[in-house]
């Protein structure tokens, strides 16, 4: 099977970049993952005052929403960062390169904020993702009024 993503990590014209791709576009079912903190599951913050501890439990928080939508790193097209500091951003790329695994990089912008959710939280990031169709489904997810979908 061929992907269902195709990576640009160089237009015409552009520097390529090895910490992500410039264009990225596919087929399948739009997925969208709201931003997602160091926070374990009872909401205590994991790696208080440690960028690349936050960075990894951001990361694993990310890959738990993308399996809920029976996605993966792989069907990743957008990453958005915010940080409390553009120093953090080295651990970010380190706790992402683990996680994605060979897979091609998405495209990306990061952002420098002034405060996050809680005082004690470093990072942020959100994800876009495409799941080819015909992926599988979460086994929770069931239609509602109007045709739109709630998990349980």
């Amino acid at each position: 099977m061929t992907s269902h993503l195709t990576h640009v990590p160089a237009p015409d014209g552009l520097a390529p970049s090895p910490q992500y791709s410039h264009v990225v576009w596919g087929t399948g079912r739009f997925v969208a993952i709201s931003g997602q903190c160091a926070l374990d599951a009872s909401g205590a913050v994991v790696g208080e005052g440690d960028a690349a501890a936050q960075a990894h439990q951001v990361f694993a928080n990310l890959e738990r929403c993308l399996a809920a939508a029976g996605a993966g790193f792989a069907d990743v097209v957008k990453l958005t960062y915010f940080v409390t500091d553009v120093a953090h951003l080295p651990a970010v790329r380190d706790a992402r390169d683990a996680h994605f695994a060979g897979a091609p990089l998405p495209a990306s912008s990061a952002v420098q904020v002034s405060a996050l959710v809680r005082p004690e939280l470093l990072l942020e990031i959100e994800a876009f993702a495409l799941v080819p169709e015909g992926a599988l489904r979460h086994p929770a997810v069931r239609p509602s009024v109007g045709g739109a979908e709630q998990v349980e």
